[in-house]
């Protein structure tokens, strides 16, 4: 039977974020959904996760959260702790820029990573005090098979998730001996609304410099929704939320990294990565863990 935990979900008003904290709740768990704007933009993502706790074993309590925002961060984590410890932080809000990597502006890159890195940073620093002092918790943060490869117009995106993919594993082996995990999940293309609503680079001029080159975007993108519309179980965006809640059921310790839909590869470098990071770690322990 599964233990009712408490669970803060990043980027809860949408897509993969708005399916995890459906499918957490129907497993008895406790779920605090974070969006921005709740009275405004998300006001019926709010109103639909408030109406779809009320027929669940569990719960969800959408609460407002911009992991672009420093005092937001901590303000909701301490909201959630002044009633009931978290037990489980899921970093899922994120955005997916498709386009020339040059012509994204520095600027445009600063905002990307300041969703996709950088929130990532600032909601695990709000929650590890409270989990080192209970020696205890699980941060999942959502990469992508984009974690693992450079690809064509999606520069930007991979270089975040590569980013943060760093940061997170970094974190997991500080945090093991204290009873904290911080794991990866790695979707690769899922039927949300991550292509509808994948920003553009604003260069005009040098996307325009690239020529017939540049319409490498919307051929992308349009392969992209032409295989989400056949509607193939494997690319359903259930399947990620599925998986996250397994992972959210599953006693520790839970590995490290874990793909989910079309593998493209991933399985066979993070494969034969493991073994290599495993002997570097093994190496370094010795000397971080202060036993040397």
């Amino acid at each position: 039977m599964t233990t009712p935990q408490t669970i803060l979900i990043t980027g809860a008003s949408r897509g993969i974020g708005l399916l995890t904290a459906k499918t957490l709740a129907s497993r008895g768990h406790t779920v605090y959904a974070g969006m921005r704007d709740m009275a405004g933009r998300n006001k019926d993502a709010a109103a639909e996760l408030t109406a779809f706790s009320d027929s669940t074993d569990g719960s969800i309590t959408p609460i407002e959260l911009d992991v672009t925002n420093d005092t937001d961060c901590a303000a909701a984590v301490a909201q959630i702790e002044a009633v009931t410890p978290i037990d489980v932080l899921i970093n899922n809000a994120g955005i997916m820029p498709v386009g020339l990597t040059e012509a994204y502006t520095l600027e445009q890159a600063k905002d990307l990573f300041d969703v996709n890195v950088y929130g990532i940073m600032r909601m695990s620093r709000a929650v590890l005090g409270q989990m080192r002092a209970r020696k205890s918790g699980l941060i999942i943060s959502l990469s992508s098979a984009a974690g693992r490869f450079g690809m064509p117009f999606f520069g930007l995106y991979c270089a975040s998730k590569w980013a943060m993919e760093a940061y997170c594993e970094s974190l997991h082996y500080e945090l093991e001996s204290l009873g904290i995990e911080s794991i990866l999940v790695e979707p690769s293309g899922h039927g949300t609304d991550l292509v509808t609503t994948a920003p553009a680079p604003s260069d005009v001029q040098r996307v325009e410099d690239y020529g017939d080159l540049a319409k490498g975007r919307e051929r992308l993108l349009g392969m992209f929704q032409g295989m989400f519309d056949q509607g193939d179980a494997s690319t359903d965006a259930g399947n990620v939320a599925n998986r996250i809640a397994d992972l959210v059921d599953t006693e520790a310790p839970r590995p490290i990294r874990t793909q989910v839909g079309h593998d493209m590869g991933v399985s066979a470098v993070n494969d034969a990565v493991l073994p290599i990071q495993a002997e570097l770690i093994k190496g370094l322990k010795p000397v971080y863990m202060g036993a040397m």
